[in-house]
């Protein structure tokens, strides 16, 4: 049976196959759109997948699965709206988010044209899509499940456990009581305002230290219970509400904090002033206070669970600093977070919750690698090279200050690659399917050298153009981690922070981040066996298993098709763009 899941008229919107209980397809919305963390009703991310599964209509799906569920907590929704008729405006705005949310079956069988027959649809409470999202895709037949993020049907946080194709959920922390808007908050006052900044506060964090921390824990103070409440003074979503914009777009959200916060800690600082020590020791101090709110309620639910092992999903399962120190913090054993944990996710969360605990079928699925996107095949590359570089016609040769040359033995474009990167060429690499998720992880990525210590200024320079403070993320050798960094713990997805061991850092710092530290990819030989004889072949030159990773895109989404992956190598200073086995080099 086919289960097409949807996350629909919220952030990063996507959607998710399954067929005979496995992924089959999952890409969100902004990768079609070009529109960053994409809200509203993902077609382009379904049509896509329903190609990928089927006739691109829904005549094969037997299912369809949403992670909203516009009816949850209605009680609770009436009496705050009822007790606080200041915010009550912003909330018929979202009751109107909540009506299309309801005619989503209705928009589903318009976009696929699917005649007369229209799938049943199945609601799914948003956390709980969230923990589907982990636990189903694990390893683990029991586990305790945690989510934490903003908000997503009135809930900020649900504790769990999972056991075979059940969720048994024990806890809920409700709206309007949440870690992901307190860092939000904290993100808005530094200065950063768009929707999705908080990983620029969790990089900030490294260079402060936490002399803001009491203020901070003022802000979210914790209970008996292992949770945590909002001093409801600092922030105005409850008392006056916030504009959300959430229709076909970029996702739009206002202020959430008063004017307290700023007699708390004094001025916010705005988008083009300078960023100062105080601002670096606030960012370090909400690092901080969530870290101990966090590891709380990883504690708390190992201990109603009474098991060792978590699956971790939301938008907080992001903050890949915390994560790194799960082992360190608490009594975790193991711990799985898959590569889409934000709300992208809870589409394949939705999809997996139908087919396993309204289905009762068994679990036949570990997500262990993110590439389920779009892929594009060797003639597309040709048109894109056709349209893109003038006289081509999309064939080997030379052409002003570009080469194009065909390499099909693989053995030799990853050795010439590798040689590339080790001369200091920074290189495109385009290849197979996209990954499901934010972060690129060998397919649509931008590779350099680890080793020079200025590669950090000319990525920068030359391509990203983001803030200097933001570390790259090093890949490695799956087999080399634990001789490179203190845990040996593999982590596929890019999605846990480790220390680097002191001895190495001097070795690669253009991916040692200022506290020593490094945003972990491994990369197997099983799940990605070109990317990973390219890290094998630079390290045969360098003695060095790593390579620095960053995403394929010029401050945008990533790069989906083999034009975008050609316009951005065009418009920046890239040395080098490997298009599957195509090569375009830059020539004197």
């Amino acid at each position: 049976m086919i289960v097409l899941g949807l996350n629909a008229f919220h952030g990063d919107a996507a959607v998710a196959a399954l067929a005979g209980g496995k992924l089959v397809a999952g890409v969100e919305e902004e990768r079609f759109t070009r529109v960053k963390h994409w809200a509203g009703f993902p077609a382009l991310a379904m049509r896509h997948c329903l190609g990928e599964v089927g006739d691109g209509s829904l005549m094969g799906v037997g299912a369809l699965a949403v992670s909203r569920q516009p009816r949850a907590h209605l009680w609770r929704k009436a009496a705050l709206a009822l007790t606080h008729p200041r915010s009550l405006g912003r909330a018929l705005s979202r009751a109107r988010n909540l009506t299309q949310v309801g005619a989503l079956q209705e928009r589903i069988v318009k976009t696929a044209g699917a005649g007369t027959r229209v799938p049943e649809l199945f609601p799914v409470e948003h956390h709980v899509a969230h923990i589907a999202s982990a636990f189903y895709c694990s390893p683990f037949e029991e586990a305790a499940c945690l989510t934490v993020d903003g908000f997503g049907d009135f809930v900020s946080t649900m504790l769990a456990a999972g056991r075979g194709t059940r969720i048994e959920v024990m806890q809920r922390v409700h709206f309007p009581h949440s870690l992901g808007l307190l860092y939000t908050a904290l993100t808005q006052y530094l200065g950063f305002p768009k929707y999705g900044d908080e990983y620029k506060v969790m990089g900030l964090a490294a260079y402060g230290e936490p002399r803001f921390a009491e203020e901070i824990r003022a802000l979210v103070p914790s209970v008996p219970d292992g949770t945590f409440r909002l001093d409801l003074r600092y922030f105005s979503h409850l008392s006056e509400g916030v504009d959300m914009t959430w229709d076909d777009g970029e996702p739009g959200l206002g202020d959430v904090f008063t004017p307290a916060l700023e007699k708390l800690l004094g001025p916010r600082r705005h988008r083009e002033e300078e960023i100062g020590q105080r601002h670096k020791d606030i960012a370090a101090s909400v690092q901080a206070v969530y870290e101990e709110r966090f590891f709380a309620l990883v504690r708390e639910v190992l201990d109603r669970t009474r098991l060792k092992r978590l699956a971790l999903a939301g938008g907080c399962a992001m903050n890949s600093v915390a994560n790194g120190k799960l082992f360190e913090r608490t009594d975790v054993e193991d711990v799985y977070i898959q590569a889409a944990a934000g709300d992208a996710g809870t589409a394949l969360g939705a999809a997996l919750y139908v087919q396993h605990a309204v289905f009762a079928a068994p679990r036949d699925f570990v997500m262990d690698h993110s590439y389920w996107g779009p892929e594009h095949g060797e003639s597309e590359i040709r048109t894109a090279l056709a349209d893109g570089i003038p006289g081509s016609q999309g064939q080997d040769g030379r052409y002003g200050e570009h080469t194009v040359e065909t390499v099909r033995d693989e053995g030799r474009l990853c050795a010439e690659t590798a040689a590339a990167l080790a001369v200091g060429e920074v290189v495109g690499w385009y290849q197979g399917r996209a990954e499901w998720g934010p972060r690129a992880l060998g397919n649509r990525s931008i590779l350099a050298d680890p080793r020079r210590a200025d590669m950090r200024d000319v990525l920068n320079l030359k391509i990203k153009r983001r803030e200097s403070f933001r570390p790259f993320a090093p890949s490695i050798l799956e087999e080399r981690t634990s001789d490179w960094f203190t845990i040996g713990h593999p982590d596929p997805f890019m999605i846990k922070v480790y220390p680097i061991r002191p001895e190495k850092r001097p070795l690669i710092p253009a991916v040692t981040h200022v506290d020593g530290t490094g945003r972990l990819q491994t990369v197997s030989r099983r799940t990605n066996p070109r990317y990973w004889r390219l890290i094998r072949e630079f390290e045969q030159r360098t003695g060095v298993p790593i390579v620095l990773n960053t995403s394929f895109n010029e401050n945008e989404p990533i790069v989906n098709t083999p034009a975008e992956a050609l316009d951005c190598f065009l418009r920046t200073r890239m040395d080098r763009l490997v298009l599957g086995n195509v090569v375009v080099r830059r020539v004197a």
